[in-house]
C-alpha cells in the first residue's frame, strides 16, 4: 500500500490524482488542520485523520503501507509557521514511526539548494528532514525539485496576482536575473512515480528541473504576456519589497499564499537541463505551454 502525506495540497493532489490512475491501493494521512474539500468524491481511497506527534495513530495508519509519499504542507502555508516544529519534529516523529512499522521506501519531495546550514529556513529544514530519512535506515529517494508550476500553485498564481496588482510599473526584487527552472507540477509527479520502480534510484538523492532557464524577469513577462497585461518592471531591493508586500497584505491578508515567497527569488535554483530526460526519459514541459490556468483570473490581485 501507498500511503501519501500532504495530499490536500497542490502537489499533493496531483499524486494522489496519477496514483488513482493505477491499481495500487492508496491510504492518505491527513493533519487535523487539512482542509479536505477538494479531495476526490467519486473514487475509493483510504484516508486517516492523524497529527504527528500521535504515535498510537501513526502506527494504526502505516499498518500494511509498503511505500511512503512524504510532501510536506509547510512551505505552502500563508502563515509565519514553526518550521522546526513542522517540517523537522514532526518527519522525526512519522519517519520514526514507518521505521518500526516496516516501510520499505520512503519518498521525501524536497527543494533544490536544501541544505542543514543554508541561510534560508525553508530550505535549511529541508536539509535537516534529508539528513533524518538517511540517517533512519529506511530505504528511501529524495527528489529536490526546481520551482513547481500548474494550477493552485503558490509560485506562477502568485506572480500573476502580483503583476495585475500594479497598473503599470511593477516592483521586481533585485535587477531579475536570479534564474529559475519552472517544472510542470505533472512532469514532477510523474518522475516521483516512477522512481518507485527504479532501482537506480534507491538511497539516492535526485536534482530535477524544468527544461529551460529564465530568469525571474522573463517568467514576469511570459506571464503578463500571457494574461494580455502590459507591464514594466523596476527594481527593488528586499527591505523595499517587503514594504509592498506589507501594504498588500493591509489590503489582501492571502497574500502572498505562502509565507516563505520571496525566499525562492533571492538566489539561483536550478539543475541540469538534462536531468529529466537522463534520469527517466520524459521530455518535461516548457513553461509557456502550460499556463493557461493563469487567463481566468481576472479579478482581485
Amino acid at each position: 500500500m501507498i500511503l501519501i502525506t500532504g495530499s490536500t495540497g497542490f502537489i499533493g493532489m496531483e499524486l494522489l490524482n496519477q496514483c488513482l490512475e493505477s491499481d495500487r491501493p492508496i491510504r492518505l494521512l491527513i493533519h487535523p488542520k487539512e482542509p479536505t474539500l477538494k479531495l476526490p468524491k467519486s473514487v475509493q481511497f483510504d484516508a486517516a485523520i492523524c497529527a504527528f506527534s500521535d504515535e498510537r495513530g501513526l502506527k494504526a495508519v502505516l499498518q500494511d503501507v509498503d511505500v511512503v509519499y512524504f510532501i510536506s504542507l509547510a512551505d505552502q502555508s500563508t502563515a509565519n509557521i514553526d518550521l522546526q516544529q513542522i517540517e523537522i519534529r514532526e518527519i522525526e516523529s512519522f519517519v520514526h514511526a514507518a521505521k518500526v512499522a516496516g516501510v520499505k521506501r520512503f519518498i521525501y519531495l524536497s527543494h533544490l539548494g536544501a541544505d542543514r546550514a543554508s541561510a534560508f529556513d525553508l530550505l535549511k529544514a529541508k536539509g535537516i528532514a534529508e539528513h533524518i530519512i538517511k540517517e533512519s535506515g529506511i530505504p528511501y529517494t529524495i527528489i529536490r525539485s526546481s520551482i513547481v508550476y500548474g494550477k493552485g500553485d503558490v509560485f506562477s498564481e502568485n506572480l500573476a496576482r502580483w503583476i495585475r496588482y500594479f497598473p503599470g510599473r511593477v516592483p521586481i526584487l533585485g535587477d531579475g536575473n536570479v534564474n529559475l527552472q519552472p517544472l510542470w507540477v505533472r512532469d514532477l509527479v510523474t518522475c516521483m512515480l516512477w522512481a518507485l520502480d527504479m532501482p537506480s534510484t534507491e538511497n539516492s538523492i535526485i536534482e530535477i528541473g524544468g527544461p529551460e532557464y529564465l530568469t525571474l524577469l522573463e517568467i514576469l513577462q511570459i506571464i503578463a504576456q500571457k494574461l494580455r497585461k502590459k507591464r514594466s518592471f523596476f527594481a527593488v531591493n528586499t527591505n523595499q519589497l517587503q514594504r509592498w508586500l506589507r501594504l498588500i497584505r493591509s489590503l489582501h491578508r492571502d497574500f502572498p499564499r505562502t509565507a516563505y515567497w520571496t525566499d525562492y527569488f533571492i538566489e539561483n535554483q536550478i539543475c541540469a537541463l538534462d536531468s529529466i530526460p537522463r534520469i527517466f526519459g520524459i521530455n518535461p514541459a516548457r513553461f509557456h505551454q502550460n499556463i493557461d490556468y493563469l487567463i481566468p483570473q481576472t479579478k482581485g490581485i
